[in-house]
């Protein structure tokens, strides 16, 4: 009998932990294509990073065309947040869906974002090969710049401070 109550204990521990881990929030701002602020009851306003994507900086081709998709999908909608961590700057990295579809899939399919540079999520790039086969978005440059080299070009162009 033990043995049961331990085991409940556990599972029990386990299905709250995953739901801490998944909210419902509406979406308040939106930063720029991959970036946005939701808020809801439970933990107040925060800014979320889209896990696994990356859509061209606001001052990049297609950047401003990635938010606003954002703000059509999104503002001031209802969505799941699924936490998957933070990054190095501290912002929740997570899945946002609305009425059971992934942004991320979305962006990529309209060619408004690539997938990670750093161990791509098998599950999302071929959403942006076939993107990319057909032209869309800034695959329509025949060689658009990823926003992770773009931000490495533009940090060397700032004035280091002393």
């Amino acid at each position: 009998m033990k043995v049961i109550g331990i085991i409940l204990s556990l599972c029990c521990g386990i299905v709250f932990n995953l739901a801490a881990n998944e909210i419902t929030a509406t979406v308040v701002t939106i930063v720029d294509g991959n970036t946005i602020e939701i808020e809801s009851q439970e933990n107040g306003r925060q800014k979320i990073v889209l896990l696994g994507v990356d859509s061209p900086e606001l001052d990049q081709d297609f950047g401003r065309e990635a938010r606003q998709f954002l703000q059509k999908m999104l503002l001031k909608k209802s969505v799941k947040v699924e936490f998957k961590g933070k990054d190095r700057r501290g912002n929740h990295l997570a899945i946002v869906m609305i009425d059971d579809d992934d942004i991320r899939v979305s962006l990529l399919k309209q060619g408004l974002a690539w997938t990670a540079e750093k161990d791509p999520d098998a599950d999302l790039e071929p959403y942006r090969v076939w993107a990319e086969r057909k032209g869309k978005g800034l695959w329509s440059d025949s060689d658009p710049t990823p926003p992770w080299i773009y931000r490495r070009q533009q940090s060397m162009t700032q004035p280091k401070s002393s």
